[in-house]
C-alpha cells in the first residue's frame, strides 16, 4: 500500500468525518429493526482500518497547493467521502467475486451469511441473504460518499466540481468493473487494450485522479495544475493496478492480503496472461495455468512458466514505462515544488511496490 507524508492531525480528521457518518447511519437505522441494526455495524467495521490513503491523497494535493486553512472542514469532509467510495467499492466487488472474507475476517456478506445460517436458512438462503447485505452495504456507503460532498460548507461552484468528480468516479468504475466481470466469464481471448482500459478504469480514476484533482478544486488551482494531476493520476493508476497483477501472480500472501497467486489460481484474465498468450511458450503456459487451482506446487509451476515466457519481464517494463510517463507530465508541469515532490514520491511508492 501507499504511504503518504501527512500529519497525524490529517488522518485522525478523516477518521472523524468518517465516523460521524457511520453514527448517524447507526442512528437512521436503529428503528427499523434487529437486521437494520445489524447492518449499520456490518457497515462501521467495514470502514474500519484502511490505509486511508485515497482521502491522504486529497489532503495531500490540498495542503502542497497551499489550500486555506479555513477550508480545512471541508477538505476533511470531502477527503473521507473518497474513503467512503472505496469502501462501497470493496464490499460490492466481494459480492461480485463471491467473498465472504477480507484478510482473514468477515466481511460484510459473511457476517450475514451466518445471520442467515443462525436463523436456519440453508446454504442457498444464507448466500442470499450475504449477497443482499453487501449490496445495500455498499448502497449505503456510496450514497453517503455523495452526501458528504452535497453538505460540505463550500461555494456552489466548488462543490458541483467535486460532485461532478466523484460522479465521474463511479461511472468508471462501475464502467471497469463489468468490463472486468465480461472478460473473466467470455469464452472468447480478450485483446490487450480491452484489459488494459479495463485495469485502468477499474482504479486509476476513484484511487488517484479523482482524489488529486479534488484536492487541486478545494485548493482553488488552476485548470493547468488539475489538468496535470488528472493525466498523472491517470497513468499512476494505471502503473499501480498494473503492479497489482503482478502481485497477485506472484507475490507473497504478506504482500497480497491473499494466497500466493490468487490470480493464477482463479484464472484471472489480467494483462499479465494477454503478455503471455501473445508468446511462442502460450502452450505450455495455458497448460501450467489450467492446472494452477490444484495447490501450491502447481502455483510456482504456473508461475515459473509465465517468467520463462517473458511475460512478467514484459509487464515489469511496462509498469517502468507507465511510471515514466507519470513522472513526464509532473516535469512538465508548472505544480509548486511541494507537489512536485509528493507526485515524484507517489510514483517511488508505486514502483517499490513491484514483487
Amino acid at each position: 500500500m501507499i504511504a503518504l507524508s501527512t500529519t497525524p492531525t490529517a488522518r485522525a480528521a478523516i477518521d472523524d468525518a468518517i465516523e460521524v457518518v457511520v453514527a448517524r447511519l447507526a442512528r437512521r437505522l436503529r428503528g427499523h429493526g434487529e437486521g437494520a441494526r445489524a447492518l449499520a455495524s456490518a457497515v462501521a467495521r467495514s470502514t474500519e482500518g484502511g490505509k486511508r490513503f485515497r482521502p491522504l491523497l486529497v489532503v495531500a494535493a490540498f495542503d502542497t497547493l497551499r489550500g486555506k486553512d479555513a477550508d480545512r472542514d471541508a477538505l476533511y469532509q470531502v477527503a473521507a467521502a473518497f474513503e467512503l467510495l472505496h469502501t462501497a467499492f470493496v464490499v460490492h466487488d466481494d459480492v461480485i467475486d463471491h467473498d465472504i472474507e477480507r484478510r482473514g475476517v468477515a466481511n460484510v456478506g459473511g457476517e450475514f451469511r451466518a445471520r442467515g445460517r443462525e436463523r436456519g436458512a440453508d446454504d442457498t438462503g444464507a448466500a442470499l441473504l450475504g449477497d443482499a447485505a453487501g449490496i445495500l452495504a455498499g448502497d449505503l456507503l456510496l450514497h453517503e460518499a455523495g452526501r458528504l460532498v452535497a453538505l460540505a460548507d463550500l461555494p456552489t461552484g466548488v462543490r458541483g466540481e467535486l460532485l461532478r468528480l466523484v460522479e465521474d468516479a463511479v461511472l468508471v468504475s462501475a464502467a471497469g468493473e463489468l468490463a472486468d466481470v465480461e472478460n473473466a466469464v467470455s469464452a472468447h481471448e480478450v485483446d490487450a487494450e480491452t484489459i488494459l482500459r479495463t485495469t485502468h478504469d477499474k482504479t486509476a480514476v476513484y484511487s488517484f485522479s479523482a482524489p488529486l484533482e479534488a484536492g487541486a478544486v478545494l485548493a482553488g488551482a488552476d485548470r493547468p495544475a488539475r489538468a496535470a494531476l488528472e493525466r498523472f493520476g491517470q497513468r499512476l493508476g494505471l502503473a499501480y493496478q498494473l503492479v497489482d497483477d503482478l502481485i497477485g501472480a506472484f507475490g507473497s500472501s504478506e504482500v497480497s492480503g491473499k494466497d500466493e497467486g490468487c490470480d493464477l489460481r482463479e484464472a484471472k484474465k489480467t494483462h499479465l496472461i494477454v503478455l503471455a498468450r501473445e508468446t511462442e511458450a502460450w502452450p505450455e503456459v495455458s497448460e501450467a495455468l489450467a492446472q494452477a487451482h490444484t495447490g501450491p506446487v502447481a502455483i510456482r509451476a504456473a508461475q515459473r512458466a509465465l517468467s520463462d515466457s517473458g511475460a512478467r519481464a514484459r509487464l515489469e517494463d511496462l509498469v517502468r514505462e507507465t511510471l515514466e510517463e507519470a513522472r513526464a507530465i509532473v516535469t512538465a508541469s508548472t505544480l509548486p515544488e511541494d507537489c512536485r515532490t509528493m507526485l515524484h514520491d507517489l510514483v517511488d511508492a508505486v514502483q517499490g511496490r513491484v514483487p
